[in-house]
């Protein structure tokens, strides 16, 4: 999954047309380690959509203004509106976020 690197990026990336999931996550953080370890599978089920990662303490002030309070949190954005929120206590098992996406169109 490709990694957000400045806040231009992230703008370009949900202001499209497309519907982008974005995972806050950090380096340290266990939970954020076992998503990655399932991600794959979800995004190949998934190819209607977009996945990008952010750290949420390198952005600190996106992750705010996104209500994370908790890592790892999925978003989904579209037209550049947050459209969709996984919070972390959600996002822990395969199947919770595939059936997340699966609400998401």
């Amino acid at each position: 999954m490709e990694r957000i690197e400045s806040e231009d990026q992230y703008r370009n990336l949900i202001n499209g047309n497309d519907l982008t999931v974005i995972k806050f996550d950090t380096n340290w953080c266990p939970d954020c380690k076992t998503l990655d370890r399932f991600m794959v599978d979800i995004i190949e089920k998934n190819n209607d959509k977009q996945f990008f990662a952010m750290d949420a303490e390198k952005f600190q002030d996106l992750a705010e203004q996104n209500e994370v309070r908790g890592i790892p949190s999925l978003l989904v954005y579209r037209n550049g509106e947050k459209i969709a929120h996984l919070h972390s206590k959600f996002a822990k098992t395969p199947t919770q976020v595939a059936e997340y996406l699966a609400t998401v169109e």
